[in-house]
């Protein structure tokens, strides 16, 4: 019997290898690539937007549903510190959570590219309900906790033949580096309330 894989891709996350690392990633090759671990149930894609949507932002997600992801967008909330700096986010977390322990009848396997050590927990719940869990990220950028807690873990910089998009440039790059993509939310620290 083939395996059953879904796939949980923290966008936020993602976005944030994919400027350590200086390339960017191909959704398409991701499925394709990961795909190949067995076959395919569910494909999920996390991410943040704006209050206002704009059209190139709508592209994209149109784009990754088209593709066969289930886009899960929270709304970017700003908030303003103590020094007066901006800080945008959206926390999607909870929604990661959830897909990963309601469709877990689904799938034998989990593939989650976050390096986010939230995801801990879940992680061990699943493994202990005979899932395997296999962590993607790159290794800076990767809690301890939650690779240790995975079944297996792939540096994405070790696959970059196979999932990157050649060519394509980073939105911060295109637009400056003072603008922040739609889909990226700030890294959260220590003191930032959940």
């Amino acid at each position: 019997m083939t395996e059953r894989i879904a796939l949980f891709i923290d966008g936020a996350n993602v976005y944030a290898a994919a400027k350590r690392l200086g390339w960017n990633f191909d959704h398409r090759k991701i499925l394709e690539h990961f795909g190949s671990y067995g076959t395919l149930h569910n494909a999920f894609y996390y991410t943040a937007v704006p209050p206002q949507v704009d059209d190139k932002q709508k592209r994209f997600i149109d784009a990754l549903t088209y593709m066969g992801y289930t886009v899960r967008t929270r709304p970017l909330r700003e908030s303003t510190d103590e020094h007066g700096d901006t800080h945008r986010r959206a926390s999607l977390d909870i929604e990661i959570v959830t897909d990963l322990l309601t469709t877990e009848g689904r799938f034998d396997t989990a593939i989650l590219l976050t390096g986010d050590g939230d995801f801990e927990r879940p992680v061990e719940v699943l493994r202990a309900r005979g899932k395997r869990v296999v962590v993607a990220s790159i290794p800076e950028m990767t809690s301890y906790e939650l690779r240790n807690a995975a079944d297996e873990y792939v540096d994405l910089g070790s696959i970059r033949e196979q999932v990157e998009r050649p060519g394509y440039r980073l939105p911060s790059e295109q637009r400056g580096a003072d603008s922040r993509p739609f889909y990226v939310t700030a890294p959260l620290t220590e003191a930032d309330e959940r």
